[in-house]
């Protein structure tokens, strides 16, 4: 955020500089005076905006822009201020305006005013645009909840079946992991769970599969070191590795293989979902998806870690992978 704040800072002295009616060769001895301002407006406004957020917000909607707008005005003209006594030289050198240190805080005021509105205008858009990504998502995890595929549930009542004849212990652990799927597809209070728990939903959608696939489904986990306790949105690999079985290991006749890779490194966690595809003498048995469980993942990683979340498609050596990147830990500015 900082780098940020001082980045676009420097970029309004140079406009400002260049704005201005002296002559261009001028232009390095203006912009000093001019970063020294507007660095320095920017840099206390946005502290004060930081330690008065938790205020700000609670007050009513046009109230906190106006206050807001305050801060960020006062901020100028305190520093505008602050320039012509601790750089007395500018004025008589013409880097200020000719009209002395009183046209310079009128000026100040006037474009922190314009620059401020316009900042804020644009946090509001984005904000609204975060929310409408945020609702959208929303509504597509609440249909992927209301929806696990009908098929699914009906070979694992199958296999249960099956298995209450065969093996009365394993039928009741499925039954507990089929108990647990469902328990959290259908809980739609959470907007978050910790990365430990998407894991172990992953591997009781696995074993519930594993007994009706046999040997045609062989499952590799390589996970080194991941922080279980990292926040992500519920129902963001179950779906994923669904898919994995229903698109890669099922339509095959010969057997296939789900790859769960996970690193973190340098502050960021690095998932990849990798299954084989089937072969060609299969193509006709290949089910045929619409991208809803991957567009959801994608938009609720978005509006989780927005700007600092990515997931990818792609196809490797015949395999097809999805990969997840976040951050952790997740310090929204």
């Amino acid at each position: 955020m900082a780098v940020g704040v001082v980045l676009y800072g420097e970029l309004l002295a140079i406009l400002l500089a260049l704005a201005s009616s002296s002559p261009l060769a001028g232009f390095w001895a203006r912009l000093g005076p001019l970063s020294l301002l507007v660095l320095g407006s920017v840099m206390l406004a946005a502290s004060l905006l930081c330690v008065l957020h938790r205020p700000l917000q609670r007050m009513h909607g046009a109230a906190g822009v106006a206050a807001a707008l305050a801060v960020i005005v006062a901020s100028a003209v305190f520093v505008a201020l602050l320039c012509t006594r601790l750089v007395p030289w500018a004025e008589g050198a013409g880097l200020f305006p000719d009209d002395g240190a009183r046209g310079l805080l009128i000026r100040a005021g006037l474009i922190s005013a314009i620059v401020g509105a316009l900042m804020l205008r644009y946090l509001y858009l984005h904000q609204q645009w975060r929310g409408q990504v945020e609702a959208v998502a929303n509504a597509r995890l609440k249909t992927l909840q209301a929806r696990i595929r009908p098929h699914f549930l009906f070979n694992s009542m199958n296999t249960i079946a099956s298995l209450t004849q065969t093996d009365p212990r394993l039928a009741e652990e499925v039954v507990e992991d089929l108990a647990d799927l469902f328990r959290a597809s259908l809980a739609a209070d959470a907007d978050r769970t910790t990365l430990d728990e998407e894991l172990d939903l992953c591997r009781r959608y696995l074993n519930i599969e594993a007994q009706r696939l046999g040997e045609r489904m062989r499952v590799v986990w390589d996970l080194d070191e991941l922080p279980g306790d990292a926040p992500v949105p519920p129902l963001i690999l179950q779906p994923l590795v669904e898919n994995a079985v229903y698109h890669g290991i099922q339509p095959s006749s010969a057997p296939g293989e789900i790859r769960i890779v996970g690193r973190y490194r340098r502050g960021a966690v690095d998932l990849s979902i990798r299954n084989t595809l089937p072969r060609s003498a299969d193509e006709s048995r290949r089910h045929k998806g619409n991208g809803m469980a991957l567009q959801n993942v994608s938009q609720r990683m978005a509006a989780m870690f927005p700007g600092a979340a990515r997931v990818t498609r792609s196809l490797v050596d015949g395999d097809y992978l999805v990969r997840l990147v976040f951050p952790y830990p997740w310090r929204q500015s």
